[in-house]
């Protein structure tokens, strides 16, 4: 697998991952996700293309205090061979590079196999509760 970075004429394959891997929402439109990571830090913005196609994508951001990492998928096709692994390994050493002491990461507590992928490469539950606040509403995503 290469791992690059986005590029503008990936994006229908992108949210075609998104959408087979249960990663895109209805209140989160992915269209409007890539256009706001593309102004900050487009180069935390991986995929992994294997054979020509994207099988793989993270996104990582760092606002000065704690990296974070947001759509890490995977094709389906392609899991438990690795290149979660492997994506993730590339977005903590470029967060690392930019001084992110620490990644946190934001996981559905229903999403077992993917809190035991985190598990898997030393990530912890800390004992915190995560809260949020809507400040723009997209349109209604379909998929």
């Amino acid at each position: 697998m290469e791992i690059r970075n986005y590029n503008l004429s990936d994006e229908s394959q992108v949210i075609d991952l998104w959408v087979k891997c249960d990663l895109a929402r209805p209140w989160n439109d992915p269209k409007k996700d890539i256009e706001r990571k593309l102004k900050i830090d487009p180069d935390l913005f991986l995929v992994g293309v294997l054979n020509s196609k994207i099988i793989g994508t993270v996104m990582g951001g760092y606002e000065g205090h704690r990296g974070w990492i947001n759509y890490l998928a995977i094709d389906p096709s392609q899991q438990r061979k690795g290149y979660g692994k492997i994506m993730m390994k590339e977005i903590e050493e470029k967060l690392k590079a930019k001084g992110a002491p620490k990644i946190n990461i934001q996981i559905r507590s229903t999403n077992k196999f993917v809190i035991n992928f985190y598990k898997s490469i030393n990530y912890r539950i800390d004992d915190v509760i995560s809260m949020g606040k809507r400040l723009i509403e997209d349109e209604r995503y379909r998929k």
